[in-house]
C-alpha cells in the first residue's frame, strides 16, 4: 500500500509529518493492506496563518484494487486530529464496503 501525502502552501510537509501519517494509516487500514494499492491524502490549513479553529483540513482517497476509490475529508481544530478523524473515517468506509464484499 502506497501513501502518498500532498500539503498546501501553508504547510510544512516535512519528514516528522510523513512518519506521523504513515504511521496513523498503517494502524488504521492494516487488514486492507492487500485490498488498497494506494491511499493519497491532501492536508490544509483553511484559514493559513490566521488563527481559528476547525480551520486544519485532511482529505484521504483510497484507491482500491479493482474498485471504485472511496474518500472522506475530516475537520478539526489540529492537524493530527484531522489525520486521524479522517483514518478512522476511511476504516469505516472500507469495513462497509469491502465488508459487504466478503459476507
Amino acid at each position: 500500500m502506497k501513501i502518498q501525502l500532498n500539503t498546501d502552501h501553508h504547510l510544512r510537509g516535512d519528514e516528522s509529518l510523513t512518519h506521523h501519517v504513515e504511521g496513523v494509516i498503517d494502524h488504521s487500514l492494516s487488514r486492507f493492506r492487500d485490498q488498497v494499492t494506494r491511499v493519497e491524502v491532501h492536508l490544509r490549513d483553511v484559514n493559513g496563518p490566521k488563527a481559528g479553529g476547525g480551520d486544519k483540513h485532511c482529505a484521504m482517497e483510497a484507491r482500491l484494487e479493482g474498485r471504485p476509490p472511496v474518500a472522506v475529508t475530516e475537520d478539526a481544530a489540529t492537524m493530527r486530529g484531522a489525520i486521524s478523524g479522517a483514518a478512522r473515517k476511511l476504516q469505516r468506509v472500507l469495513d462497509s464496503s469491502l465488508g459487504r464484499l466478503s459476507g
